[in-house]
């Protein structure tokens, strides 16, 4: 089955980190990665319970760097979403529900980010994602602590079944998202709508769980289609010199 982590991005409250921790066991999960976290003491314990093991036994990261270099899709979560689908740093998102379809074919990890309590994770963050998922909350009072937002994720995936296949990791993803920036160059694609191009293409890939063998499939086909438009250029630039039209 998918192998799920839990990843609190920056949390404040060492007590939101041991409930964090009480309601992952509660549905199986396991692997807690804490992103800078506070010092934690006996509230972190008490508020544990008995998932005292999963407190103790949490990866404690200096930066997202290190979950992405270690995971195969990362799954953003967030109460702000963009207004139209023009915008694609927050959308198109689904529900925790949704998100078990989706990641239940992978045979990899999935690293789920929650971010800080008091503003939640950045657009920075948000774009490195290749999943939004948000939970539907009353408009009247949509913001949902931490630790319950973790157990709604974590209710919502529970039993997954096994996965079907191994996705390409996050490196090889990247790689293929830098290869796509090169070619918008190339293609003189307007800088002003670049980074919603790319964040696009993050999205829709995120989407398809590709395999590493569908990723390098990709690279292939793009410098084809550079070596195409270099000949072509190469060719405009020697007529232009012989004075040919």
């Amino acid at each position: 089955m998918p192998e799920v982590e839990i990843v609190l991005v920056e949390p404040l409250y060492e007590g939101n980190i041991g409930f964090a921790a009480r309601v992952m066991k509660n549905f199986g999960f396991t692997r807690l990665v804490l992103i800078n976290p506070p010092e934690m003491g006996i509230e972190a314990i008490s508020r544990s319970s008995h998932a005292k093991d999963v407190l103790e036994s949490a990866v404690i990261a200096e930066s997202l760097d290190e979950v992405i270099a270690g995971s195969n899709m990362l799954v953003a979560t967030t109460g702000e979403l963009s207004k139209t689908i023009s915008h694609a740093m927050r959308m198109p998102y689904y529900t925790p529900g949704e998100l078990r379809d989706i990641v239940a074919p992978v045979d990899g990890r999935i690293s789920i980010l929650f971010g800080r309590e008091n503003w939640g994770l950045s657009n920075e963050e948000v774009r490195q994602c290749d999943v939004i998922c948000t939970i539907p909350t009353s408009p009247e009072y949509p913001i949902v602590n931490i630790s319950h937002a973790v157990g709604i994720v974590c209710y919502e995936l529970a039993h997954l079944p096994r996965g079907d296949y191994i996705t390409a990791s996050r490196r090889e993803m990247d790689a293929l998202y830098d290869h796509i920036d090169e070619f918008l160059d190339l293609v003189d694609h307007h800088e002003y709508k670049r980074a919603n191009t790319l964040t696009m293409m993050r999205r829709i890939f995120g989407r398809t769980l590709l395999t590493g063998r569908e990723v390098s499939t990709l690279h292939g086909l793009i410098r084809r289609a550079e070596w195409h438009i270099n000949e072509g250029k190469e060719s405009e630039r020697d007529d232009s010199a012989t004075g040919l039209e």
